[in-house]
């Protein structure tokens, strides 16, 4: 089942502290490190002024969440940003619209599917 439940639910397991990646006005991605909390379906990050900037001007992002044990699946989010206040004050609401779970996989059976990942769709 792909739901925002079972990517709640991911994430929960996670933790509270993904990084967010954003993109600079030269291309490059930007990534910080944030806490996170659910409201609703969306998730609510405070950030400083240039991943505000980034998401308010581009706001297609994602966040990474490392594995938590070695060889295990990196949660990775992706999402459309939006800016709630300004300053001091400004957050970025994510509305998720992609998660899995990611990590490399080098069997012979990646190999030949030419994929070279082991992935778990969670939201799609």
């Amino acid at each position: 089942m792909l739901s925002i439940d079972r990517l709640r639910a991911e994430s929960a397991r996670f933790g509270t502290s993904p990084y967010l990646l954003t993109q600079g006005n030269d291309g490059r991605p930007h990534a910080v490190a944030v806490s996170i909390e659910w409201q609703g379906d969306r998730i609510l990050t405070r950030t400083g002024t240039r991943s505000v900037a980034n998401a308010d001007a581009r706001p297609l992002l994602s966040l990474l969440w490392p594995p938590i044990e070695a060889g295990g699946y990196s949660l990775i989010v992706d999402g459309d940003g939006c800016v709630i206040g300004s300053g001091a004050d400004a957050r970025i609401s994510v509305t998720p619209t992609r998660g899995v779970l990611h990590r490399p996989d080098t069997s012979a059976a990646s190999a030949a599917r030419g994929c070279g990942s082991d992935c778990i769709p969670l939201l799609s």
